[in-house]
């Protein structure tokens, strides 16, 4: 019975020295606000930042800039697949950009009823850094 277990455990050595972390995308200072925000996103463990498996990105979509009790806030979201090998998970977060920085803040529901475009940013980094 130990057999099993040692050739498991020398395949999970051997595969380890391959896979790592993904890599988060540098983005610097003076990059584009949405460029900023794609990297805060892809930083995010919902959008696969400690994923072993690598992941790839379709169909992201951001709302705002908006205001919302004083606050600026983005909405980030995307389908993301490879970690479940077939149904796309769907992470989402909210961003809040206080006077140039940027933070996740837990309020999804300032979310609903704001109208989303493309964002092409999160999958051109999200899909470079895998």
């Amino acid at each position: 019975m130990r057999c099993p277990v040692l050739a498991s455990a020398a395949v999970a050595l051997l595969a380890g020295g391959c896979l790592g972390l993904r890599s988060a995308p540098e983005v610097p200072a003076t990059g584009t606000t949405r460029e900023r925000v794609a990297a805060l996103a892809l930083r995010q463990v919902a959008f696969g930042s400690v994923s072993l498996i690598p992941v790839r990105f379709e169909h992201a979509r951001i709302s705002g800039p908006f205001q919302d009790a004083g606050r600026t806030l983005y909405c980030v979201s995307a389908q993301m697949k490879g970690r479940t090998f077939g149904k796309p998970e769907k992470p989402k977060i909210v961003v809040r950009e206080d006077k140039g920085a940027l933070a996740v803040i837990e309020d999804d529901e300032v979310c609903t009823g704001h109208r989303t475009e493309p964002f092409p940013e999160l999958e051109t980094l999200g899909n470079r850094a895998g």
